[in-house]
């Protein structure tokens, strides 16, 4: 059976070729376009979805997809891509397929099976029948946390698992954000980067401004005492083991230190190599791969990094929530 889609379902569905392939023919000179008013209006959408990716959004209305011209809400997809291409940010990317798969998939649910198994079969999946082999299934769910994902606690028969509705439609809404994470960040020449520099440093404003939000200025006094000893570690001049570099790179990132100011903790390292470092946290950061977070209580506990326990140790179980605790706890002091 051929399935046709029309440019109004195309609108709820840009990563598909068919999107692709409107736009490049509606939009033949993307410098032309940026040019116009068209194309102004097309930039200001993209980063309002940019900006709605940073927030989280996970609400979403039927005729949100109609509110500006097809074209245009599809030229809105591929240039928000391209904006988040030009940060860099691994973080950034990350947040804005996650939202684009939540996107797609309010419209999925309610869309008829032939069209929902045809978009799912676009992006490599097929579970139309509910069912999906072992390898494939091991592979989508590598950075699904619930523990009903795991292998064991499946349903699994002659090498087949076994879904049911909402799980099938939650594992297309992780194929799909596998799909877009791949495909990023996008090669956009420099000339564009630069034209676009205004708006990705607004969407970089309003990333920093979300961490202090969350987490505050860095505070090192609030520091849970594992991450404090590694780090006293570091001045002191002790190699740390991996595991340790590891716990204390991640925990800086995420509350909002750079890379550059990462490795400016690691200087006094014995065997400090600031090449090495800087890939090092780079990497970890997400800027070349998937970004990690710090490890929990107890990972840390299994590493033997667990030390100096306190009292508010014993209300936690990862090392973030005790930082975001302390720090609560410091803003009642009088």
């Amino acid at each position: 059976m051929v399935i046709a889609l029309d440019i109004k379902e195309l609108v709820k569905y840009p990563f598909l070729k068919e999107s692709e392939q409107l736009v490049r023919k509606q939009f033949e000179s993307l410098d032309r376009f940026l040019a116009g008013p068209r194309g102004g209006e097309a930039l200001k959408h993209a980063e309002e979805r940019v900006l709605d990716a940073l927030a989280g959004k996970k609400e979403f209305r039927d005729d949100e997809a109609h509110q500006v011209s097809p074209e245009i809400e599809i030229a809105s997809y591929a240039l928000a891509r391209m904006l988040v291409s030009c940060n860099g940010d691994r973080m950034l990317i990350d947040r804005l397929t996650r939202f684009e798969a939540r996107r797609a998939l309010h419209f999925l649910e309610a869309e008829e099976p032939e069209k929902k198994q045809y978009i799912a079969q676009s992006v490599g999946l097929d579970i139309g029948r509910g069912t999906i082999p072992v390898s494939g299934y091991v592979e989508l769910v590598a950075q699904l946390r619930d523990s009903r994902w795991r292998l064991i606690n499946r349903d699994v028969r002659a090498g087949i698992v076994t879904l049911d509705t909402d799980e099938r439609d939650e594992l297309l809404r992780e194929r799909i954000r596998v799909v877009l994470t791949r495909q990023l960040p996008l090669k956009v020449p420099k000339s564009l980067c630069e034209q676009f520099a205004p708006i990705t440093a607004g969407i970089t404003a309003a990333y920093q401004q979300q961490i202090l939000e969350q987490f505050g200025a860095v505070e090192e006094n609030a520091f849970p005492p594992c991450i404090g000893s590694l780090i006293a570690a570091i001045t002191a001049g002790t190699n740390l083991p991996h595991m340790g570099r590891f716990a204390v790179t991640a925990f800086l990132h995420t509350i909002g230190l750079s890379p550059t100011e990462i490795v400016g903790m690691f200087q006094r390292a014995p065997d400090f190599d600031v090449g090495k470092t800087m890939y090092q946290v780079e990497h970890i950061s997400g800027r070349s791969g998937t970004e990690y977070t710090p490890p929990s209580c107890a990972t840390m506990r299994t590493f033997g990094l667990c030390v100096n326990r306190e009292k508010l140790c014993e209300r936690v179980s990862h090392p973030l929530s005790y930082y975001r605790i302390k720090k609560n706890d410091k803003k009642k002091q009088p």
